[in-house]
């Protein structure tokens, strides 16, 4: 047995102390680029529901040519917020492709949230329009805040901001993140709210449709973060039949986005857009729409950064696992 090995636990602060906007982005374009040359696996989706109340799933994938081979256990528990904590909750691990041998353990919150806020970022890049200075944001929680962050860092232009909220009551805290950033605000109706807006973002737990329909004027481009699970919506019945359809993954994103309520309808991998952004030519009164379903080569990406980083730096908590 090798008496030697050891097992790396990166936590929360650890985490969130290497975890930079730039070296995000890099790690999940680069998660696009292997998705879309096949070099980078997804394996099969586990999703389910749980008598608890919560969802459980596990992303898993590998990039051979790199030794690349990890997973994220994760999931959705609405209980937590009784007990003050964060609903979502994540666990990533890397493993040894040679030998079977887990090398480090990750919290996976915090690189879920950015990777998830990049992969918007980078979708707002490709596919709104230059210029576009109106945004709308659905739901105030973290997925809404990390969307908006990097839709800002990505999209300079934009000037305005209204927001949603599922109480339909003001959320202070939320504008205060972005009021010295451009002019913000709370808004009551969500039809006029999107149809005055250049750019959508959905970010809620996907419940039902948010808006009508007709409410989406040409040229809008729509994020749909919320819809991640088999049965969950954020967008009214017969949007995605009058659109252009993106997304991450389209196998997964029929499983279980938006696209599952319209499976054949035609889609474009994101990953293929980046590549050759030249070779999408969007037009001024194009509707487009990016289905955000979170692909695990994400999470192993900027895992894999994180590992090679902490490891480099002596940190986080090293456990004795011989084998």
């Amino acid at each position: 047995m090798r008496s030697d090995a050891q097992l790396l636990l990166l936590d929360k602060d650890v985490v969130e102390s290497l975890l930079t906007t730039g070296d995000v982005l890099t790690a999940v374009e680069r998660a696009f680029e292997l998705h879309r040359l096949g070099e980078g696996r997804v394996f099969p989706l586990i999703r389910e529901s749980l008598r608890t109340g919560g969802v459980f799933g596990i992303k898993a994938g590998d990039v051979q040519s790199e030794s690349l081979l990890g997973f994220k256990a994760a999931g959705f528990w609405p209980s937590n917020r009784s007990q003050g904590s964060e609903p979502h909750q994540a666990t990533i691990m890397l493993i040894d492709p040679a030998t079977g041998r887990p090398l480090c353990v990750i919290d996976g919150n915090a690189i879920t949230t950015m990777r998830t806020g990049a992969a918007g970022g980078l979708g707002l890049r490709a596919l709104a329009r230059p210029g576009s200075r109106r945004l709308c944001v659905f739901g105030t929680g973290v997925q809404a805040r990390i969307q908006v962050m990097f839709a800002l860092h990505m999209i300079p232009a934009i000037a305005s901001i209204r927001y949603l909220t599922a109480a339909r009551a003001a959320d202070a805290g939320f504008e205060s993140c972005f009021s010295d950033r451009c002019e913000i605000s709370h808004a009551t109706d969500a039809n006029e709210a999107v149809s005055a807006s250049d750019i959508v973002i959905t970010a809620t737990p996907g419940g039902g449709a948010l808006f009508s329909a007709d409410a989406v004027q040409p040229g809008t481009h729509l994020n749909c973060v919320g819809a991640d699970t088999k049965g969950k919506r954020e967008l009214p019945e017969g949007m995605l039949e009058r659109v252009r359809l993106f997304v991450d993954d389209r196998v997964q994103a029929r499983q279980i986005g938006e696209a599952q309520w319209t499976p054949d309808v035609a889609c474009a991998e994101l990953g293929d857009v980046l590549a050759a952004p030249e070779k999408v030519s969007r037009r001024p009164e194009d509707i487009t729409v990016f289905d955000m379903t979170g692909l695990a080569l994400q999470d192993l990406t900027v895992a894999q950064m994180l590992y090679e980083r902490a490891d480099k730096s002596n940190l986080g908590t090293r456990v004795p696992w011989p084998w």
